[in-house]
């Protein structure tokens, strides 16, 4: 699982891998449509698309001479179980501290 969720922040570290991500919130996408918005040549761009799908972000399948992309919710709901884990600990520290301020006459308001 850590070894995943380090593949999954590492391909959304990126900018034009983030961009892809956003995109294919809207819907599944060709390989041609997804590059056109980016500066490079078609090879080095499906390494981003490798480094997604590696990740587990994406997946892709090829239908005659079209590879079409979409988002893979699987690997999208563990990076977003861990934001939510972190966030929900930070939540119940700050709530503590919040009281602790509060029993203590300490209260920063």
């Amino acid at each position: 699982m850590e070894n995943n969720l380090h593949r999954s922040f590492h391909a959304l570290a990126d900018p034009t891998r983030m961009a892809v991500v956003e995109r294919l919130t809207r819907g599944p996408a060709s390989v041609s449509e997804l590059a056109r918005p980016f500066d490079m040549a078609l090879p080095a761009f499906t390494k981003h698309l490798g480094v997604l799908e590696g990740a587990g972000l994406i997946t892709s399948s090829k239908s005659g001479r079209v590879r079409t992309c979409r988002l893979d919710p699987t690997g999208l709901a563990a990076v977003g179980d861990w934001i939510e884990t972190r966030r929900a600990m930070w939540r119940r520290r700050l709530d503590a501290l919040d009281d602790y301020l509060q029993a203590s006459g300490k209260d920063p308001q």
